[in-house]
């Protein structure tokens, strides 16, 4: 299995706005966890005229270190990777305190999943941003002549989730990839929404755009950006194989596929290895390599499935 080279040291401080470069300032979230990381790194871009993007979760203590980051300055768009709540929430609060608009795309309509296992932050119940955006839009602010412009490009990326949004600094390569690339750990990937597939073109299209630095909304930057996304792509890809092998040799329902590949951990883990287990065999489905022995629709696979070689 092709390991991939995670980035555990985070230097960071709680509320504190901490300078990134000369146009990028973060404010970390004091909401750790097992999908958050440290917390909700949320994303100053601009130095008077600013843009946040993915402004976290609705605390008082947040609101407060937000306040204090903005002060003195003009908030004209709220950015939003997708509709995960640890990542939107503080949105609408701040859109309605700053006079500005949020700024996303919206979600597929929710279908018949896995989504009972609950592998995320789960959904924000009120994403909802006032102007629907689309893969090469392009938001601006500041101002070219003093030095302080920017320009922020949607790039869509779905996988993680349907609606999942990157944002690329034009002035300094660098791309905001919210949950699609993190340096800490993979990215969760639940069908129907998460789609396996589009996972791995989107991972190629980043690579292919040849970035400077990534900036993940959990953790820290990853600056060794190609050959990260290589491994995190191979790795997806030896996993697939492994998967493939598994039902090849026998091992037809997702639990029996989890027990004979993930023989290195903790038996609580198993949700979530079958949940990635599902996404991958969706996509080995669609490209002809394995079939579903009970189903013929992939967005009705479920844990229970069966599948066999093809």
């Amino acid at each position: 299995m092709t390991e991939i080279p995670f980035i555990h040291e985070h230097i960071f401080e709680y509320a504190k706005p901490e300078r990134q470069s000369s146009l990028v300032t973060r404010i970390t979230a004091d909401n750790p966890g097992p999908f958050t990381y440290t917390g909700t790194g949320v994303y100053m871009v601009g130095t008077q005229d600013v843009a946040l993007i993915d402004p976290g979760p609705i605390t008082k203590a947040h609101a407060e270190a937000l306040d204090d980051a903005l002060r003195g300055k003009t908030l004209s768009h709220i950015l939003l990777t997708h509709h995960h709540s640890d990542h939107s929430p503080m949105a609408k609060p701040l859109a309605e305190k700053y006079g500005c608009k949020i700024y996303g795309m919206a979600p597929n309509p929710p279908q018949n999943g896995v989504s009972e296992i609950q592998l995320d932050a789960g959904n924000d119940p009120g994403f909802s941003p006032d102007i629907d955006i689309a893969h090469g839009d392009i938001f601006k602010g500041g101002d070219i002549f003093k030095g302080t412009g920017w320009h922020l490009q949607a790039v869509h990326t779905p996988g993680h989730t349907s609606n999942h949004m990157c944002f690329a600094l034009r002035e300094e390569n660098t791309l905001f990839s919210g949950d699609h690339i993190m340096g800490w750990a993979t990215s969760v990937v639940i069908p129907p929404d998460g789609h396996m597939g589009d996972y791995l073109a989107s991972l190629a299209l980043i690579k292919h755009q040849n970035y400077d630095i990534i900036r993940p909304t959990h953790g820290p930057a990853i600056t060794d950006v190609n050959p990260f996304i290589s491994a995190y792509i191979d790795h997806r890809k030896a996993r697939e194989q492994q998967i493939y092998e598994a039902v090849a040799a026998g091992h037809h329902k997702i639990l029996d596929i989890v027990t004979h590949i993930y023989t290195h951990i903790d038996k609580r883990l198993y949700p979530a290895a079958a949940v990635s287990v599902l996404a991958h065999l969706i996509h080995l489905c669609e490209t002809g390599r394995v079939k579903s022995t009970d189903c013929s629709n992939n967005d009705a696979m479920t844990l229970k499935a069966s599948f066999s070689v093809i």
